[in-house]
């Protein structure tokens, strides 16, 4: 068992503002933390994490340690380094890891370094009777797998976006900055330009309403009227892959196993099978609408509402309802 019985989440953050996923990650520490009756404390890294310091303290953070060295901006493997050092001298119970690019990356790096105990992909972690409980969805979301560790040290896990629900809450907030010399041999790694792709609305990963389209629209023009739902709706665009794949829009759309996984309020698919690979992306929506002109089509098994038809008669028609029913 490790000596500190802290529960710590890894915060990505981006000029001060921690990402979704973090202050998700950040409120489940504070919950688990009151389970085994420690502490949650969450770690920050590199340029802004002090601005970021207060915001995840609002998210159930009684601790929050920060390092704003430099080289830390976006390389992944300083901020491996980093992490894993900190582990290394505090000993925390349990780290929690955005299941992100970097995310799993980094988690890779630390349990390598540390020699710890690493569970990925988790869509729940639970304190029961005596250990932690890591579910871990499988063969597309048919199967869940719960699994637990074995022996003493630090334990690590990479978490899905969405499966936890962010909270805001009271916490102590108390920073502890820290130092870290970076080795030369990660230092090697150089961000030599950062792109934010411009975006109107929201984004998928905090859209309450998903208007996504796949092979079904036959191609990319298609999309611009599923923009125009998703406006009217004050919602996002999304994609199967095979609609990525094609070409017919940018990757940064994609919801599945291999693109993003999402929880709106509503989400509404166009011309979407249903395949496994996109169902896991989107299964866990609060109220799911297929628009498609097979009866068969396997998105039909799970949709809560299915309307078999033209999707190039019925999303017009439906735009203009909406449009009509918000200006009366």
């Amino acid at each position: 068992m490790s000596s500190n019985n802290e529960i710590w989440a890894f915060a990505e953050q981006t000029q001060g503002k921690p990402s979704r996923l973090a202050t998700e990650l950040t409120t489940k520490a504070a919950e688990l933390a009151g389970a085994v009756g420690g502490t949650a404390a969450a770690v920050a890294l590199g340029p802004g994490a002090g601005a970021a310091a207060p915001l995840l303290a609002g998210y159930g953070a009684d601790k929050v340690y920060v390092c704003e060295e430099a080289g830390l901006q976006g390389a992944v493997a300083a901020q491996a380094y980093a992490l894993a050092e900190l582990i290394g001298q505090k000993q925390p119970r349990l780290v929690l890891i955005g299941a992100t690019f970097n995310g799993k990356d980094i988690a890779g790096r630390v349990l390598a370094r540390r020699g710890l105990g690493l569970i990925g992909n988790a869509a729940a972690v639970e304190w029961k009777d005596g250990q932690w409980a890591v579910t871990v969805p499988s063969f597309g979301g048919n199967v869940n797998i719960v699994s637990t560790f074995k022996g003493e040290g630090t334990a690590l896990v990479t978490v899905r976006p969405k499966a936890f629900v962010a909270e805001e809450r009271a916490g102590n907030g108390e920073i502890e900055a820290f130092a870290i010399n970076l080795p030369a041999d990660v230092l090697r790694e150089k961000v030599l330009e950062s792109v934010v792709e411009e975006s109107q609305g929201p984004s998928l990963e905090e859209a309450s309403v998903i208007v996504s389209g796949g092979r079904g629209l036959g191609g990319p023009e298609f999309f611009a009227t599923l923009r125009e739902l998703a406006e009217a709706l004050d919602g996002a665009v999304g994609a199967s892959r095979a609609a990525v794949d094609a070409g017919w829009i940018p990757y940064a759309h994609q919801v599945g196993q291999t693109g993003k996984t999402v929880k709106p309020n509503a989400y509404i698919a166009c011309g979407i099978s249903g395949a496994i690979q996109h169902k896991v992306g989107m299964q866990t929506s609060g109220v799911i609408v297929a628009i498609n002109k097979n009866p068969d089509a396997p998105i039909f098994q799970f949709a809560d509402l299915g309307i078999v038809g033209d999707l190039f008669d019925i999303v017009p028609k439906l735009i203009a309802e909406v449009k009509k029913r918000k200006q009366a």
